[in-house]
């Protein structure tokens, strides 16, 4: 009669030590847990191939650099443009984003809903040159007079303090096609989220009076804010890397400025790879290795702040 307590005390133990699993359930297992050690060997060798080819550029002497002032200067102007392409096309792409998930998700029709979601689904198939012929086929053309018309009328800040572009290949148009290109991404994810918001949320919002814009503000937006954030962390990371529309709508320049319609604009890392490697040769293409291991630490650190937002946000939501 006493054995009895001890052996239901020992049962979720057995439970969870004692039965074996199923070989299903193991094989299962197995290949999850290799799966995530293999992202890492991967990651890691990337780093350290990057780092082996890159060091001889580190430690190389300012004078056999490209352009002859050393290793960070020459970096520097691409990260500069690097960053401010990728942000710009954040800044304009977000808002854009997150209105169609919630047109897609609670106002529009079923059937349009459906149609449309599949469109902007389909933006993200199109090729990045496709892209960047648009951009310089149609969008800088088309930007001419409204660079002139912001260079004559909001001249005053620098973004826009001119002169304005004659081709109109700045980096507002690299910019504004970098958004049209990430905002599939940020909208696909924040779609999802946006439609898995408990019902019972939205029906407590509007059985207390709520319009739907309210309802959509205090019970969508927080649900889906994690979303938002990871899907626009992802969006940057993409125009991060983007190569082949910005060396199309882009010249190199090695210059720093936050002009966005002037001719003269800084290039990007991924631009500048695809421009200048198959010419290079030497202590230049270490350089360039070594300005691909800087974007990778840029897009690395992107993803790692994305992520301790959302932890930390999750953990403030108890979830």
């Amino acid at each position: 009669m006493e054995l009895a307590p001890e052996r239901a005390a020992r049962k979720p133990e057995a439970l969870a030590s004692g039965v074996p699993q199923r070989l299903g359930d193991r094989v299962f297992s197995g290949v999850a847990k290799g799966a995530g050690i293999g992202i890492l060997v991967v990651l890691a060798g990337v780093a350290i191939f990057l780092l082996i080819e890159a060091w001889p550029a580190i430690t190389a002497p300012a004078e056999r650099i490209p352009g002859g002032e050393g290793l960070v200067d020459y970096i520097a102007p691409l990260a500069f443009g690097t960053v401010l392409a990728a942000v710009l096309a954040a800044i304009i792409a977000v808002p854009f984003a997150v209105a169609i998930a919630l047109f897609v998700s609670h106002y529009a029709p079923r059937r349009i809903a459906a149609g449309l979601g599949y469109v902007i689904d389909l933006l993200a198939a199109v090729p990045s040159v496709v892209y960047g012929l648009w951009g310089v086929s149609v969008l800088a053309p088309a930007s001419r007079d409204i660079n002139a018309w912001l260079a004559d009328h909001v001249g005053f800040l620098p973004f826009f303090e001119g002169p304005a572009s004659v081709t109109g290949r700045t980096m507002l148009v690299a910019g504004l096609v970098l958004a049209v290109m990430i905002l599939p991404i940020i909208t696909a994810i924040a779609r999802e989220v946006f439609a898995q918001t408990p019902r019972a949320h939205e029906e407590a919002a509007l059985a207390l009076g709520a319009t739907r814009w309210e309802m959509v503000r205090m019970a969508v937006l927080p649900f889906g804010r994690s979303a938002v954030i990871s899907g626009s962390m992802l969006g940057l990371g993409r125009a991060l890397g983007e190569t082949m529309a910005v060396t199309i709508i882009l010249s190199v320049s090695g210059i720093v400025t936050f002009n966005l319609i002037s001719s003269s604009n800084p290039s990007t890392i991924a631009a500048n790879i695809a421009l200048d490697f198959p010419e290079s040769s030497g202590i230049a293409i270490n350089a360039l290795i070594a300005s691909g291991l800087v974007l990778f630490a840029i897009t690395l650190a992107v993803n790692m702040a994305a992520r301790a937002v959302i932890n930390r946000r999750e953990k403030k939501e108890g979830r």
